[in-house]
């Protein structure tokens, strides 16, 4: 997968932002069936601040977030629980993803887990958020759930979700 990334919070460069989601949207892409190397998708690693001010804009919410991503398309299912449509691959530009230090930083601090192995969860999701997923609805959430923890745990990684 091609990650064009720009890095807005230098603390971002001790973990190798760039590296990290890589690695990570190349696992949720191989695990549906795409070809990694086929595809694009936009990196910001940024602060609280930043995504604060990208969540007010772009989802009316006045707070800090994780990740926030932007599809390049609609790739969403009208039925709960569908698999989404593969992206046409004559258009390989995903979209975005905006990922914030601080609150990535205290999430993985409260879940006693390193700092990288959250962010990469991060990348996954948003990732998957990029090829239609979602988890507004029980049955999508269920989907995209399976699906991330999948993914994970073929990486090495613990279950998120798991209690």
């Amino acid at each position: 997968m091609t990650v064009d990334c720009l890095i807005e919070d230098p603390r971002w460069d001790a973990l190798d932002l760039e590296a990290l989601a890589v690695v990570a949207s190349d696992a949720a892409l191989t695990e549906v069936g795409l070809e990694p190397s086929v595809w694009e998708i936009s990196l910001m690693g940024c602060d609280d601040a930043r995504i604060a001010t990208l969540n007010a804009d772009f989802r009316g919410k006045q707070t800090p977030t994780n990740v926030l991503s932007w599809p390049s398309d609609e790739r969403g299912v009208a039925v709960a629980g569908e698999m989404p449509v593969a992206p046409d691959p004559a258009d390989p530009e995903l979209g975005d993803i905006a990922i914030a230090f601080e609150t990535c930083e205290a999430e993985a601090q409260a879940a006693a887990k390193p700092l990288t192995e959250h962010v990469t969860h991060l990348i996954v999701h948003a990732t998957l958020h990029l090829l239609g997923y979602d988890h507004e609805r029980d049955d999508d959430a269920t989907l995209m759930e399976a699906l991330e923890t999948q993914i994970l745990g073929k990486m090495g990684l613990d279950d998120p979700y798991r209690t």
